[in-house]
């Protein structure tokens, strides 16, 4: 069994739909070390690893998720908070309102929860082309959910988490989205809620783009 540290810090500032990336910049503008963890690239490129600081915008204002070793590493951001920013096209300080820290224990059950995912991301072009080809939405469906059972599965690989038991992930409702931007491409996006017996962290992020607020996941109450 293993419990997951995710530390979610929630800021006065609102963004706009379109805000993340802003704010992004904006948190590594403030940094000095270059800390792998707060942008995910290396010298050699990118780092494919699970992200572990997140960049969120929650009831319209900006927040962070940090997982694991990005709650020791946010403590950086704190030495400098009080520098200020350009969020869009004004400068400012980036307020913090309030922070709540957890622990979730991350593993399969006998039981199922219930889950919403928010802007998710699952297709890159190739299995995209396939989903697009597939006839029938119970086909579709069942395309939609292996690749959510393999966003868990990188979560949990990417937090050092093994399962013993097989993942399920039941698909309950899903609700296209207009196509959404992400590293200059337009993705298909998705409102989805579904069923896993994997318990998972609030605000976690799956799938692309989980470093930019896409895929953010909400236990919903049974």
């Amino acid at each position: 069994m293993e419990k997951i540290r995710v530390l979610l810090i929630k800021f006065r500032n609102e963004l706009p739909q379109t805000g993340i990336s802003a704010f992004r910049g904006a948190v590594n503008a403030l940094l000095q070390s270059n800390n792998v963890l707060f942008h995910n690239h290396t010298d050699e490129g990118l780092r494919y690893a699970y992200p572990l600081i997140q960049y969120k915008r929650i009831n319209r204002r900006a927040a962070l998720v940090c997982i694991e070793e990005g709650t020791e590493a946010v403590g950086e951001f704190f030495g400098h908070i009080q520098q200020r920013v350009v969020l869009g096209r004004k400068e400012t300080l980036l307020e913090i309102d309030t922070m709540k820290a957890e622990q979730t224990l991350v593993q399969v059950w006998n039981s199922e929860f219930s889950y919403s995912l928010r802007k998710w991301l699952p297709f890159n072009s190739d299995n995209y082309a396939l989903y697009q080809q597939t006839e029938g939405l119970k086909k579709r469906l069942e395309q939609m959910e292996k690749i959510l059972t393999g966003n868990i599965l990188s979560f949990a690989k990417g937090v050092g988490v093994h399962f013993e038991q097989e993942v399920s992930c039941t698909i309950t409702d899903v609700q296209p989205l207009s196509p959404m931007r992400y590293k200059d491409v337009k993705l298909a996006a998705f409102d989805v809620r579904f069923k896993s017996n994997v318990s998972l962290p609030n605000f976690i992020g799956l799938g692309k783009g989980a470093s930019h607020g896409f895929g953010t996941v909400v236990r919903m109450s049974d």
